[in-house]
């Protein structure tokens, strides 16, 4: 059984036309909040493995993407009590640049990644700049270091990295995407990331607008419903309501919040 803590620590203010494809004819505000996810196993943060899931952008990314960074990835880490130098294995969910930053941050870990998703980011989709767009070119070089320095593990569709914790591919918003299935005592939660930014994007079946294929995007909310114990164990990658919808993990910090204990509305 395994915790599970969001931690946002970057946020974008716009409006709802900018998060589905065609827009949306209401264009109410829609502001994007941008985490990273830490599953822990059994002892908790101070004894249990740790597995963290993306890594964020830093600042200097953050700024000239013109997006806020709400609190540095490594001090979202700290407050709940982890050195971010010595989590041992980093999932990375899809290399966009919101989720595979920071990447001094971790020395000590390795990386998981679909096979699909490091082919895409390094072959003949980046020639075309509105694909490439998403992707950091620091990033994706980083990672090949990583590769060159023994520290990438590649995965292929579905893998158990240990008991009830597993990677499941969908693709649809890039071509490796993974989500992650995560036993808890609530039942089995899956981190969606960006196979759903946000709750309308999957519960109305309008995929957010960045997408490598369509039709592979819309059967990822079929995998990852039937991957879920319930609808209330999905939990979306970019959603503001995520922290309103689960409880604190620390008492006086807003946006650090336990999505592995049931919802509290």
């Amino acid at each position: 059984m395994y915790e599970i803590y969001a931690i946002r620590y970057g946020h974008l203010d716009r409006t709802a036309t900018h998060n589905f494809i065609g827009g949306d004819a209401h264009d109410a505000p829609m502001p994007l909040d941008y985490y990273v996810w830490v599953v822990v196993g059994e002892g908790g943060v101070r004894k249990g493995p740790v597995w963290l899931l993306d890594t964020g952008y830093d600042a200097a990314t953050g700024a000239a993407r013109g997006r806020e960074l709400v609190r540095p990835v490594e001090a979202g880490l700290a407050a709940i009590g982890i050195d971010a130098a010595t989590i041992r294995d980093v999932i990375v969910s899809h290399m966009h640049y919101d989720h595979i930053g920071n990447n001094d941050l971790f020395p000590a870990a390795r990386y998981h990644v679909q096979d699909d998703e490091m082919s895409f980011c390094t072959g003949r989709s980046m020639c075309h700049a509105v694909m490439r767009a998403p992707f950091e070119a620091r990033d994706v070089q980083s990672m090949v270091g990583k590769l060159f320095a023994g520290r990438l593990k590649f995965h292929h569709g579905e893998s158990t990295l240990a008991p009830g914790l597993t990677l499941h591919k969908v693709g649809g918003h890039t071509r490796g995407l993974q989500v992650v299935r995560v036993q808890t005592r609530r039942g089995f939660v899956v981190l969606a990331s960006d196979a759903a930014h946000f709750y309308a994007n999957w519960l109305e079946r309008r995929p957010f607008p960045i997408v490598d294929d369509v039709s592979a995007y819309l059967e990822a909310y079929d995998i990852i419903e039937g991957l879920a114990s319930s609808l209330q164990h999905v939990i979306p990658g970019h959603d503001p309501l995520v922290l309103q919808r689960y409880p604190r993990a620390l008492p006086d910090v807003p946006d650090i919040v336990r999505v592995d204990l049931p919802p509290i509305g």
